[in-house]
């Protein structure tokens, strides 16, 4: 079943290739090749875990070092799956070069890219932009997507097989005040992704977009750069998406039978319609975890 609350595009769902009964088989992704960019926490290092649980071989890029280090230990040790780390700007193509002609044999042939690296900085309305932050969010979210898909969706068209799949937002579906730079390179990724498709249509590579709402990671956090106050008030009241929500969806895609190409999936918070259309029934209350609160909820 596709993740709860998930709004599927450009797909189908149903019955197997050959029309029969009920049952439909998933696609196995057991020894693929599994490339996924901003791996060191949140969205990335969760789609890496779900990999793994599916047997495949790894290769997680990032910034941190250190980070990177602690994720490998964890997906060798609970999974035992080959994991090849990078230590990577993806926004610089010469470092790129140099790492594609440095990945080992059995990481040399990806099977699925997933573009995740990405950030906002900042909600400053458009006159008032900060240039740094600007180019800083253009590079990371739209700049890596173009570099890091370059050199690998050669090798997917010549075996005729692979998926790439980008991590969007529901920011590439709408403009909001105050994110008309973070807007614009989500949007960016999401009109990507769909000519990406169109040109490879004919073929057996796939393209998909994960487009999220409010998921709870170091994303807030970030864009407000450390205020912990303002990150904290974004999730106020309600129950975010988690990357492990986000994480099944992509999982999801990955796994559909050939036949089987999911366009977009865009999933929200239950109390979320929009980026402006929030509901936090739950503010003023205390919960020890997330765990407890979607627990409680659930049980009203």
């Amino acid at each position: 079943m596709p993740p709860t609350g998930a709004h599927i595009v450009g797909g189908h769902l149903g019955q197997t290739a050959t029309g029969g009964g009920s049952s439909y088989e998933t696609h196995s992704l057991r020894d693929q090749v599994v490339l996924v960019t901003g791996a060191s926490s949140g969205i990335g290092e969760a789609t890496a875990l779900r990999f793994a649980e599916e047997g495949c071989k790894l290769i997680i890029c990032a910034r941190r070092t250190d980070r990177l280090n602690e994720l490998k230990k964890k997906l060798v040790e609970q999974y035992e799956v080959p994991v090849h780390t990078a230590t990577l700007d993806v926004t610089d193509s010469a470092k790129l070069d140099e790492f594609c002609s440095q990945l080992p044999p059995e990481f040399k042939e990806v099977d699925i890219l997933v573009n995740n690296a990405g950030l906002a900085l900042g909600t400053a309305p458009v006159q008032e932009n900060s240039v740094e932050d600007a180019m800083t969010m253009i590079n990371t979210n739209c700049t890596s997507v173009v570099l890091v898909t370059r050199h690998f969706a050669p090798g997917m068209v010549e075996r005729n097989r692979g998926h790439i799949i980008n991590i969007s937002s529901i920011a590439g579906h709408y403009g909001y005040p105050g994110g008309s730079i973070y807007c614009g390179t989500k949007h960016f990724v999401r009109a990507f992704t769909d000519a990406a498709r169109h040109d490879l249509v004919g073929t057996d590579v796939r393209v998909t977009a994960i487009s999220p709402g409010a998921v709870q990671t170091e994303f807030s956090n970030i864009r407000f750069k450390g205020d912990g106050a303002k990150a904290d008030a974004v999730y106020d009241g309600m129950i975010p998406l988690t990357a492990q929500d986000v994480a099944d969806s992509v999982l999801y895609a990955a796994t559909r039978p050939a036949h089987v190409q999911i366009g977009d999936i865009i999933l929200y918070a239950s109390y979320q319609a929009s980026s402006f259309s929030v509901a936090r029934p739950l503010k003023d209350k205390q919960f020890s975890s997330l765990d407890q609160l979607a627990k409680q909820t659930s049980q009203k």
